[in-house]
């Protein structure tokens, strides 16, 4: 009997409410049952091979022609902001549950040089006043009749760490990342939030002065972005620039059953099944809801203060420059693909183009096809979802790459993360190790057909591409089901092109140390 047959009708019920189709939830139990196969590298792109290096004299040229589209009010951004904190904030936290919070012994934590959260805490209380949130902490340890000074005088990590971390002070560590004080400016700090209208204003805008951006969050962040919202364009907003911030959520549909090590579903203790976020991946839908036409995607906590603005915002022009370049030559051919009349000089110009721009190489499969049936392949790997990757040099950053991937329709290109790949396959591992650029999610999209019409962005992902993932839940283990990867599987049946970018475009915060760092510190 297949699981569509061995729910109950309470499961059905509680399906049904979440959202959920009773075959999509038993697609995902026989996901769990039969496993995800690794990824099949063939190769890391490499300039030349399926890595583009831009030429100086380009970077004007295509920024123009990205200022044209953007002017017309095509160009949008999108900003997964859904992460809280808290990995910003791990090891001090760590730390503070461990040894800190009121009622520990008191002690010092000097002799703790083995424990890297006791080291973070006493690195934090030597540098607290270089972080953009120093005057919030000071103002809010000043609240209760304390100075912050006295604090780091006298040893007091115990209470710094309260104030910074908890509810007793700035609450950080239960903050969405997108609202932590990340630059300081002479008269004001900004968040990652804030940049982000920034340099949104800077990138976006159109001819009317309608800055475009959407920011996906947590459920119960809504109302804390929406307030800060309305105080960060105080400041902003007006005159020449109106924003257009809008938000949504991760949808319950996309949640996924949670199954124990027999692959059966996992039940809470009053028997009802459980079912888990679906990862980042499930932000295609949101993406798809958008209507989009030109998205860029870019990560919540990759920013820059403005006086490194403009370069950020010339490269990301020219990638959209690049796009709209590539989107005008593929709408042409598409115009001509659906004319009655093709002919092979056309064809062959159009696999020049493809082979050439979109990597897609039909010379060994085309010389077994007829003209109807090469005209059909192009019109499918045309009419697709373009998006155009910037790509930093590798220096060691976790996370994907970009490598030319087997799979069913050939080798194509794809950004692959590490946990997508056979590590146990020496050859696998050695394709991996040879990457020589990293993935920084600097993406720019082009969600439209050449009639104008929005794509299905669901029809190109590759279901076969998420991830099976070890949770626990009241003390038990289980398995959780992740969708493919937002710029992983999820655009797996996109045309791709990579594009290298300088790593100074890439300056991520993934711990609160970052924001030591030269380029998030004042000039």
């Amino acid at each position: 009997m297949t699981w569509t047959g061995r729910f109950s009708e309470a499961d059905r019920r509680q399906i049904e409410q979440h959202g959920l189709d009773v075959q999509v939830v038993a697609r995902q139990l026989e996901i769990f049952s039969r496993g995800i196969s690794p990824v099949r590298l063939d190769r890391p792109c490499t300039v030349g091979d399926g890595m583009v290096v831009l030429q100086e004299q380009e970077l004007i040229r295509l920024s123009g022609i990205y200022d044209e589209a953007a002017l017309a009010g095509r160009a949008m951004k999108f900003v997964p902001a859904s992460g809280a904190a808290t990995r910003m904030f791990k090891t001090l936290l760590s730390c503070y549950e461990s040894y800190l919070k009121p009622g520990s012994e008191p002690m010092s934590l000097d002799a703790f040089t083995d424990d890297q959260g006791c080291l973070d805490v006493l690195r934090m209380k030597e540098h607290c006043g270089k972080f953009p949130f120093a005057d919030d902490l000071r103002a809010v340890v000043a609240a209760d009749g304390l100075d912050v000074g006295t604090l780091v005088a006298d040893g007091r990590c115990d209470l710094l760490m309260g104030y910074l971390l908890t509810e007793k002070g700035l609450n950080y560590s239960a903050l969405p990342k997108g609202l932590i004080a990340f630059h300081r400016y002479d008269d004001h700090v900004r968040t990652p939030f804030a940049e982000h209208l920034v340099e949104a204003a800077m990138l976006t805008r159109d001819r009317e002065g309608m800055v475009h951006i959407h920011f996906t969050i947590s459920p119960e962040h809504r109302q804390l972005f929406e307030t800060y919202f309305k105080q960060a364009c105080a400041g902003l907003d007006g005159g020449e620039i109106r924003f257009e911030v809008t938000f949504s959520t991760q949808k319950p549909s996309t949640d996924t059953i949670a199954v124990d090590a027999d692959n059966a579903p996992f039940r809470d203790a009053a028997g009802r099944l459980v079912f888990r976020p679906g990862g980042h991946g499930a932000l295609l839908t949101n993406l798809n809801d958008l209507q989009g036409d030109i998205v860029f995607i870019k990560n919540i906590d990759n920013v820059v203060p403005d006086r490194l603005k403009p370069k950020i915002c010339l490269y990301e022009k020219v990638l959209g420059g690049y796009l709209v370049e590539l989107q005008q030559q593929i709408f042409h051919y598409l115009e001509c693909l659906s004319a009655a009349d093709i002919g092979e000089p056309l064809l062959d110009e159009i696999a020049d183009f493809g082979r050439r721009h979109l990597f897609i190489d039909l010379s060994a499969e085309g010389r077994q096809l007829s003209t109807d049936e090469v005209a059909a392949f192009w019109q499918d790997r045309l009419n697709r979802p373009l998006r155009v990757c910037g790509m930093v040099r590798n220096q060691g950053e976790p996370g994907g790459g970009p490598f030319w991937v087997s799979g069913r329709e050939g080798c194509s290109r794809q950004i692959v993360e590490s946990a997508q790949v056979d590590m146990a396959s020496e050859g696998q591992s050695k394709i991996w190790r040879a990457s020589t650029h990293f993935n920084p999610v600097d993406l720019v999209c082009g969600v439209r057909d050449y009639r104008g019409q929005l794509f299905n962005l669901l029809e190109f992902s590759d279901p076969d591409t998420g991830f099976i993932a070890s949770k626990s839940k009241d003390g038990k283990d289980l398995k959780a089901l992740e969708h493919p990867g937002l710029w992983n599987g999820a655009m797996a049946g996109w045309n791709s092109v990579f594009v290298e970018v300088p790593a100074s475009t890439f300056n991520p915060v993934k711990t609160v140390f970052d924001l030591l760092r030269p380029e998030h510190q004042p000039a």
